[in-house]
């Protein structure tokens, strides 16, 4: 059985080919530029260099359409017939309150993801454009949704409400979401493998950090609280995202600036965070360049962010009364050793024995321990695999055993997992 993962962005189209039979990738792939003109595919097959085409895609349909004569073409292609695909599995940002899990797509279920439109307008439209192209091109093919924000929809009452007009909530469901959800539940199960422990017995703090970030505080297993709010602005410090900030100041600017609510929502999105503060740059990498030469905004961005960091570090920790582990993960999180080096910094008083010499011999791509042995409390970097839960939760619905993530054994729970 042949399962393929989509994650359909507003202007890409990036997917994955799992052999369930087999427990093996047979192929990864992105569609960048869609809509916007000037499209191609870029495609990775194990054992093989990577493959690129240009091809213009004016919409999601032809984006899939294209993904799907990629699989199957005669040279570099990996299967011989789209018949091989048994299932789709696609990411969709926002399920409201009414999704607390994966789903078999039907028609209601897709009727269901529009309403929630309005809550993540950035997102659920090209999640929904992703399923319907999808549908188009494999028709009479099971596609089922994946739920960033089902994850935490175990979070108590007290930890998603806001403390604004009740009424907002009832009527628009105005409350705090949160995403990245499938990220939170890998690293989570992973964290648990390594430290010995069933996911039920694990207090941790899981720290998503790519150009968007977010932090979830999982107790006994389960999300509790998480940093993204009914949108993924709030929280941390982002790539383009400003997170955390005084909620008087988009109205202060409005008026000073004459700006309307889509101009300042569209700088609070996509020209604030790292890149609001360095003017430049969203990039980690370039921000680290050139505050090791000097760059005096670049420093202070990383100082930001770290201190950030801390911040949610602290506050977690005294949400859970019990720490386990801390987890770093997504390509920030994974790769940038001087951005976790910050943000540990001076954190032994809470247990935190960092070891500096480990945390920047760390390997990208594999799961590392960053703390000293002794430590309290561990710090792990972790590689997010997102694709293998929607694969996992694929499969599962197919054949029948599916159910909440605290009773379904992920293969990735399991102490030989990859080995």
């Amino acid at each position: 059985m042949d399962i393929l993962a989509i994650n359909c962005g507003s202007s890409s189209v990036k997917y994955q080919l799992y052999s369930w039979d087999r427990k093996e990738l047979i192929a990864k792939g992105v569609v960048e530029r869609v809509v916007v003109g000037g499209s191609f595919i870029q495609q990775e097959v194990p054992g093989r260099q990577k493959y690129k085409l240009e091809h213009e895609c004016p919409n999601h349909t032809v984006a899939m359409d294209l993904i799907i004569k990629t699989l199957t073409d005669p040279e570099n292609g990996v299967i011989n017939d789209i018949r091989e695909i048994s299932a789709v599995g696609h990411r969709v940002v926002h399920g409201g309150e009414q999704f607390t899990q994966s789903v078999m797509i039907d028609e209601e279920v897709l009727n269901a993801v529009k309403t929630f439109q309005h809550l993540a307008p950035l997102h659920n439209p090209p999640n929904i454009a992703g399923i319907e192209a999808m549908l188009a091109v494999l028709p009479g093919v099971p596609n089922v949704a994946i739920f960033d924000t089902a994850f935490h929809q175990t979070m108590p009452e007290y930890a998603y409400i806001y403390p604004l007009p009740y009424d907002w909530y009832v009527r628009y469901g105005v409350r705090r979401y949160g995403f990245h959800g499938t990220s939170h539940l890998y690293v989570s199960k992973r964290a648990a493998v390594l430290l010995g422990k069933k996911p039920k017995d694990c207090n941790l703090i899981t720290m998503h950090i790519g150009n968007g970030v977010s932090h979830t505080a999982i107790k006994h297993g389960v999300s509790v609280d998480t940093s993204m709010g009914l949108t993924p602005l709030e929280g941390a410090v982002m790539g383009t995202r400003c997170g955390d900030i005084d909620p008087a100041i988009p109205s202060f600017m409005m008026q000073i600036e004459g700006l309307s609510a889509s101009e300042i929502d569209s700088i609070l999105n996509k020209k604030s965070g790292i890149l609001g503060i360095t003017g430049k740059y969203t990039d980690r990498r370039d921000v680290t360049a050139h505050a090791e030469k000097g760059d005096k905004t670049c420093k202070l961005a990383m100082d930001i962010e770290a201190y950030r960091l801390r911040k949610y570090i602290g506050s977690y920790m005294a949400a859970l009364g019990r720490l386990d582990a801390i987890v770093f993960t997504a390509g920030v999180g994974e790769r940038g050793w001087q951005i976790r080096e910050m943000a540990c910094e001076g954190l032994e008083y809470m247990g935190i024995h960092f070891d500096k010499e480990r945390n920047r011999a760390a390997v990208k791509g594999e799961e590392c321990l960053i703390t000293t042995d002794d430590s309290p409390i561990k710090v792990f970097v972790i590689p997010t695999d997102e694709e293998l839960v929607f694969t996992e939760d694929v499969a599962a619905i197919l054949d029948g055993t599916y159910t909440d993530h605290m009773n379904f054994e992920y293969s990735f729970s399991r102490a030989d997992f990859g080995k």
